[in-house]
């Protein structure tokens, strides 16, 4: 971790490593390809078992209520951001426009200095990788809610559009 200056703005500059978030991402039991560039790390997820579940589903349709209250993360459907969270995630889709049974999360390595996390005073690459591996338990375990929006669209339960 290092303080980056912007400007007027400190940021902080996170500098994850990649064995590190490929482990992770075994340990919660998902497969990953990882794209790395300045500003962030990008990891595309799949489940190991393809029958294995992405529990990513629609918090706006009465039917997924039981979900919606044991879920830990929520998804911001318009921007896909995870909210008190530096991770951003989309939907991988097919030739045709149509969501796989995949998912991409972001990871910013670039935060404004007064950025945290819930019960945490400062961001670090060890709080980062925490956050990451229970978001990815989440998504197998608990779900993870899409609040709003038409950006992200469920691969799980019903949806409120349907």
């Amino acid at each position: 971790m290092r303080i980056l200056q912007a400007g007027d703005r400190q940021l902080i500059g996170l500098e994850p490593e990649q064995e590190i978030l490929q482990n992770l991402v075994a340990q919660a039991g998902f497969d990953c390809e990882l794209q790395e560039s300045g500003r962030q790390v990008v990891l595309e997820v799949k489940p190991t078992a393809p029958s294995d579940p992405i529990l990513l589903f629609d918090a706006g349709h009465a039917a997924n209520l039981g979900w919606f209250s044991r879920c830990q993360f929520y998804v911001d459907g318009f921007s896909g951001a995870v909210l008190q969270t530096p991770l951003t995630i989309a939907n991988c889709r097919d030739a045709e426009g149509r969501p796989l049974h995949r998912v991409r999360i972001a990871l910013s390595k670039e935060l404004p200095a007064s950025f945290r996390v819930p019960g945490h005073e400062q961001v670090s690459e060890q709080i980062v990788y925490t956050v990451l591996y229970n978001f990815l338990v989440a998504l197998r375990e608990t779900g993870v809610a899409i609040c709003g929006g038409a950006g992200v669209e469920p691969l799980a339960g019903p949806r409120s559009d349907s």
